[in-house]
């Protein structure tokens, strides 16, 4: 490709990066925001409804089995009647599910509520993963998945600070607790994104009317090339059944379970451990909470940028793997020491998140077309079935303990196992490609 065309086509990237970037960033912020806000509102709400913290984190789990359910169907129903109906039919359903458990009087109305917002989730992580697969080439993926991604760091950097200041500021009004008020204006955006994604969203670059025929034909030729490059350097996978019999689905599968279960963890547990290691102002609470989230928020764009920039993905991902299975191991021996916690959740964090960028882009490194619907959603799946059990054997440990330290060891060892077998399971090829590695599983 000419200098003068290559200088085209990264302004064309710029171009689609601003256009459907900020959207989906603000879709997952309002997703992991109604996700993950029973782990602030816990603080009130338990003591109110009664609830055992095995109740809790058995609620908590129910979330990644109707997710775990329904993701691979929504990401095949994605590709069939495209990402704008898609989204914005999960946005609005989650929005209003969210904003029922203001009203939760139980543990089963909890339950059910937990597994049906799961369900209307599922496909949403995805399905935005498929849908960066039509619009970029796989050397510039890792960049542009971490840029999603940061959705994930910003709600935990917003919904600290935002969620001490409702509970706060909106406890007794209308004769409601600050919990219920939470999960209601938590839930507006979504639903109300929604509704913008409807409107505005495209679903392929031939459909964008905001790009010139030029512009389409550079991206289109991009893509093709790039398709062309991957199926000459590694076996790739076309059909659905070929991605659930490829091996090398499940070898990324180990570190899905880490990054799920892990990050979960994160956001049901970070602003206990806080709080019981002694911060019990709410508003103090909320905004150091968000503090791991916001330096997880830099190194996460820096690995992301840095992989693509070496096309190495594998022990990128591997070292922040092993750098927040460090931090949760460190964190029961100073359980009652909260500057050094909020330091080791602040690697905790920045580990998890670091890994996001390069790990999300390797799967579509050898799945094509449905293989890559589905495999994707796969890799997904796997890592939110096992997500269930995690929030579960959690609280009921603690409950047992009167500790977190036991959840905090396991989610420590999920991450170093994770640290061990994926580096060991996959191994980019002799002949690959300088910016995109092949993945095969290393023999036995």
């Amino acid at each position: 490709m000419s200098a003068a065309s290559q200088t085209e086509l990264d302004a064309v990237y710029r171009k689609i990066t601003r256009r459907i970037v900020p959207i989906l960033i603000l879709g997952y912020i309002a997703a992991y925001l109604d996700r993950s806000n029973i782990g602030f509102a816990r603080v009130q709400m338990l003591g109110d409804l009664g609830f055992s913290e095995l109740v809790y984190g058995f609620g908590a789990g129910l979330f990644y089995l109707g997710y775990s359910a329904f993701e691979v169907p929504s990401n095949l129903l994605l590709k069939r009647i495209g990402a704008r109906l898609t989204f914005a039919r999960i946005m609005i359903l989650w929005g209003l599910i969210s904003a029922g458990f203001a009203f939760v009087t139980t543990a089963t109305q909890f339950s059910i509520l937990r597994f049906l917002l799961g369900a209307a989730e599922a496909g949403f992580f995805p399905g935005v993963l498929l849908y960066i697969t039509y619009w970029v080439p796989s050397e510039r993926r890792a960049r542009f998945t971490a840029m999603f991604m940061s959705a994930l760091v910003l709600s935990g950097l917003i919904g600290g600070p935002l969620s001490g200041v409702i509970m706060a500021g909106m406890e007794g009004i209308a004769g409601m607790r600050g919990w219920q008020w939470l999960f209601i204006v938590e839930a507006m955006p979504s639903v109300i994104l929604g509704v913008i994604v409807l409107v505005s969203l495209t679903d392929s670059p031939d459909k964008a009317r905001w790009l010139t025929d030029r512009e389409k034909a550079l991206v289109r030729a991009d893509l093709a090339r790039d398709a062309a490059s991957r199926q000459t350097e590694t076996r790739v996978s076309h059909t659905l059944r070929e991605a659930f019999l490829d091996y090398r689905v499940y070898v990324l599968a180990s570190m899905a379970i880490a990054l799920v279960s892990g990050i979960g963890g994160l956001s049901f547990w970070l602003p206990t451990i806080l709080h019981q290691a002694g911060i019990e102002n709410l508003v103090t609470l909320g905004v150091l909470s968000g503090v791991p989230y916001l330096i997880a928020l830099g190194v996460q764009q820096w690995v992301a940028h840095n992989s693509d920039r070496t096309g190495e993905r594998r022990w990128h991902v591997g070292i922040c793997a092993l750098t927040c299975a460090v931090a949760w191991f460190l964190l029961p021996s100073f359980a009652e020491q909260p500057w050094v916690s909020l330091v080791l959740l602040v690697f905790a964090c920045a580990g998890a998140f670091g890994a996001t960028g390069p790990f999300w882009t390797m799967p579509s490194g050898f799945l094509a077309g449905t293989a890559a619907a589905g495999g994707i959603a796969l890799v997904s799946t796997v890592g939110a079935a096992f997500a269930i059990l995690s929030p579960t054997f959690v609280g009921w440990a603690t409950d047992v303990t009167g500790s977190l330290a036991a959840g905090q060891y396991y989610y420590g060892t999920l991450f170093l196992l994770a640290a061990i077998i994926l580096p060991w399971g996959t191994r980019p090829k002799p002949s690959q490609n300088e910016t995109e590695p092949s993945y095969e599983l290393r023999s036995a």
